[in-house]
Formats: C-alpha cells, sequence, structure tokens
C-alpha cells in the first residue's frame, strides 16, 4: 500500500466518524459556544466541510479558492449532507493524483501573514488531522447540548463497550 492509498483508508475511517458524531448532535442547539470567542456549533461544523471541499478538494487542485470559504452551512444536518454529498467527489479526486501530484509543493498558510510551498500529500494529511482535532472540539459541544457522544477511537461515557 502506498502513502495515497493510505491516507485514503485514513481519511474514509476518519470521515465515517465524524459524521456518526455530528448526527448524534441535538436539533435545535446549532448556536451554542462554550465561551464567548468560540464558534458556535454549527461554526465549528462548518469547519469540516471547508476543509473537505475547500481545502483538500482545492489541494487537489494545486490551488485553493479562499473566496468565501468560510460561509458555513445553515445548519448541523446541513453539514452532514454536504460532507456526505461531496466526499466520494473528493476521494476520487485525491485517488486521482498521480505520485507527481502527490508529491508537488504548492503555496500555503505556513503562519501568520505567511505563505511557504508546502509538498501536497502533506497537507492532505495536514487536513485529515485537522478535522480530528475539530471533531475533539465538537464532542465537547456534543455533551454540552445534552447529545450521546458516540464512540470514536473507544468506549465513551454514552458508549461504552462493556
Amino acid at each position: 500500500m502506498n502513502e495515497r492509498e493510505t491516507f485514503l483508508e485514513t481519511w474514509d475511517r476518519e470521515h465515517k466518524t465524524t459524521v456518526k458524531v455530528l448526527r448524534a448532535y441535538p436539533a435545535g442547539k446549532d448556536d451554542i459556544k462554550p465561551a464567548p470567542l468560540c464558534k458556535s456549533a454549527v461554526e465549528l461544523a462548518g469547519v469540516f466541510v471547508a476543509e473537505q471541499s475547500g481545502l483538500i478538494g482545492g489541494i487537489v487542485k494545486g490551488q485553493i479558492d479562499w473566496s468565501g470559504f468560510h460561509k458555513p452551512p445553515a445548519s448541523i444536518p446541513e453539514v452532514v449532507a454536504k460532507l456526505e454529498a461531496d466526499y466520494a467527489t473528493v476521494a476520487a479526486g485525491v485517488r486521482g493524483m498521480s505520485e507527481a501530484d502527490w508529491n508537488a509543493k504548492m503555496e500555503f498558510p505556513v503562519g501568520p501573514k505567511q505563505m511557504g510551498l508546502v509538498r501536497r500529500g502533506d497537507l492532505l494529511w495536514s487536513m485529515v488531522h485537522d478535522m480530528i482535532h475539530h471533531r475533539g472540539q465538537f464532542s465537547i459541544y456534543l455533551r454540552m447540548a445534552g447529545g450521546k457522544v458516540p464512540s470514536i477511537y473507544g468506549p465513551t461515557a454514552d458508549e461504552p463497550w462493556h
């Protein structure tokens, strides 16, 4: 198995887990925030769409369109629908990348107001890791909203394995 195949297998597994966590979110609580400076639940959930369709999709193309980037869907069910609708297309794009594409570098933010050249394969891995990070954040929102946190990598208080 090459790196791209490993990436696709990992991303597929993480995508399914993210959708499971998002589906567990209670209706009508999209505006919850743990603190004033935090995003609302729907804004945080919208990050998954931005990363999958905007960033991963842009990395596949070799250029990211940053215009209108942070307009989240109106509700968490819309986030889930968009993630599921776009996943196969974006994954097919990754699958279709050549080794040269995977290893090519592209401009990407590397610090505050600083662009640098980063290998596209590394950017793809970074996006999946960032989505995992945001899913962890979202699980706190889920708990605050009174939802049940499903198993992510192991048992939870709401989904014990014994």
